[in-house]
């Protein structure tokens, strides 16, 4: 059996002679026109108004929340569990990322939670679709429309996801995705803000590059503002991914599938939900472990590890990190369900060139753990 791998794309020679394509036609006065594709066709996709495409969604971030005028002293409230990038650039602006507990079914985050978190200081909301699960869209909107605060949507992991039928990407004032080589739709590195105000887009664009505005002076800036410029080839990877979609969002279904089929039957696991309102673009799947097996993801994934078998911890708590000193003792407490979950999920390969005979070893590997632990016990 071949290794298997983590994470990875789905390339086929469209791809392939897009990006030759560009590579030899899209300099001069065609040196954009990719990105200019890429961005508005994702942007319609979404039943958005406007597209910018970015280095990658951290960037997307940043550019967003500076746009937003987000600074010193501010909170931003961010979901416990999802990757770094979701609250780095509130610390890049100076401002305090809020750690906020997550729903105990779908993992995404709790809208009582964010309710009970909210100050005079609170400047936005990020919501996370974690591993294409969805949140609660219409009660966290309901608490940002409240509190007159600004919701924004991270789509990182969400792309070909719905929420009572409209796509990951449709709600809040921005959403953000990333194009990351591990996503289901890949430009290597990547990312795209999708949003419908026209000044907050204005202000995206001119700090996008330098801070110089269309209708100035050359190389004449208005502020110190950020590079988080795309390139052509890069977008013409993106666009012709975007044209394959559907069919990218039906593997990572078909994997998920897989996966539920093979360990369908084994007690104390618990994979990524899809209820009737959503449609799950699966980007990767999710194995929590229940509470009377005992197990614990550092154990699942050294034991895996043992049969050669990758598997990647669910994300931690981000107050748990050094990267956040002292955060732990104020909102361990806080945030139970998300130190609970944790702690005992693991992620399963999502590579989109997985064989059956290596979707059969993973499932294998996975019932055997749990065998084993039920034995021991």
């Amino acid at each position: 059996m071949n290794r298997i791998h983590m994470a990875g794309p789905w390339i086929t020679e469209f791809e392939v002679e897009t990006v030759v394509d560009a590579l030899r036609n899209g300099w001069y006065e065609h040196a954009y026109d990719y990105v200019e594709r890429f961005q508005a066709e994702f942007a319609e996709r979404h039943g958005r108004r406007f597209g910018i495409m970015t280095p990658s969604c951290t960037t997307a971030t940043h550019l967003l929340l500076t746009a937003l005028g987000i600074g010193d002293g501010d909170e931003v409230i961010v979901p416990e569990c999802t990757w770094i990038a979701t609250a780095a650039p509130v610390t890049y602006l100076r401002a305090e990322p809020v750690f906020c507990d997550i729903d105990p079914v779908h993992w995404c985050l709790d809208p009582s939670s964010v309710e009970r978190a909210i100050t005079p200081r609170t400047r936005a909301i990020i919501a996370v679709d974690l591993y294409g699960n969805m949140p609660d869209m219409g009660a966290l909107q309901d608490v940002a429309d409240r509190h007159g605060i600004p919701l924004i949507e991270d789509a990182a992991e969400a792309l070909g996801s719905r929420w009572h039928g409209r796509p990951a990407g449709a709600f809040g004032v921005a959403s953000l995705f990333s194009f990351h080589r591990t996503k289901t739709l890949t430009t290597g590195e990547g990312g795209m803000l999708l949003l419908d105000d026209p000044a907050l887009y204005e202000r995206c664009m001119f700090l996008r590059d330098h801070g110089r505005r269309p209708d100035g002076p050359v190389y004449y800036n208005f502020e110190v503002t950020y590079k988080y410029m795309p390139f052509n080839l890069q977008a013409a990877l993106g666009w012709a991914q975007l044209q394959r979609l559907d069919e990218l969002v039906e593997r990572k279904r078909a994997i998920f599938r897989a996966y539920a089929e093979r360990i369908a039957g084994v007690e104390g696991l618990r994979l990524n939900p899809e209820p009737p309102h959503v449609f799950n673009s699966f980007w990767i799947t999710a194995v929590v472990f229940g509470r009377e097996t005992g197990i614990t993801k550092a154990q699942a994934i050294a034991e895996m590890a043992e049969r050669g078998i990758p598997a990647r911890p669910f994300f931690y708590p981000l107050s748990s990190l050094p990267a956040y000193p002292g955060a732990q003792e104020r909102y361990e407490q806080r945030n139970p369900v998300a130190y609970d979950i944790s702690a005992r999920g693991i992620n399963l390969s999502c590579a989109m060139n997985l064989t059956e005979e290596q979707i059969d070893a993973i499932c294998a590997s996975v019932r055997a753990l749990v065998e084993r632990r039920r034995a021991a016990a």
